[in-house]
């Protein structure tokens, strides 16, 4: 697991950029974190990385947005409003647990509790007060 002090929202999104440059066909971001400890600054950074042009915000009321644009397709969802595997589940979203053409961000990603993906790329990020944010991830090994 790597540890990356963020001091800003730019920081955060930089971030984001090399974790989307490294990412690879059907790795699933799974992010848990409170509201407002960065997690749609990073999506904006991974997106960068990807080369998906145009903006980025969190798909709260809609629950997912397809960015099909850059290197590889970016499936964006935001589980908030939902309560658990079993909403998430109904809402059709299981397929992007398991993207076979992209890369899916997973927001809020402690509301699953099934099997974790097969990529899977847990990210933690944590207020710590400030501009300051904790953020922890574990990349896929080849």
């Amino acid at each position: 697991m790597d540890t990356f002090i963020s001091h800003s929202a730019q920081e955060t999104v930089e971030l984001g950029e090399r974790l989307g440059l490294a990412a690879q066909r059907g790795w699933v971001f799974a992010l848990s974190g409170d509201l407002g400890a960065g997690k749609t600054q990073l999506v904006k950074g991974i997106a960068r990385g990807l080369g998906i042009p145009g903006r980025i915000q969190s798909p709260t009321y809609a629950l997912i947005q397809e960015h099909l644009q850059g290197r590889l397709p970016l499936y964006h969802l935001d589980l908030y409003r939902l309560r658990d595997t079993q909403d998430i589940l109904g809402a059709g979203l299981e397929p992007y647990f398991a993207p076979s053409d992209g890369v899916s961000v997973i927001e809020w990603f402690e509301r699953w509790d099934g099997p974790p993906p097969a990529l899977f790329c847990p990210v933690g990020l944590q207020h710590e007060g400030g501009d300051l944010r904790r953020i922890q991830y574990d990349l896929p090994r080849p």
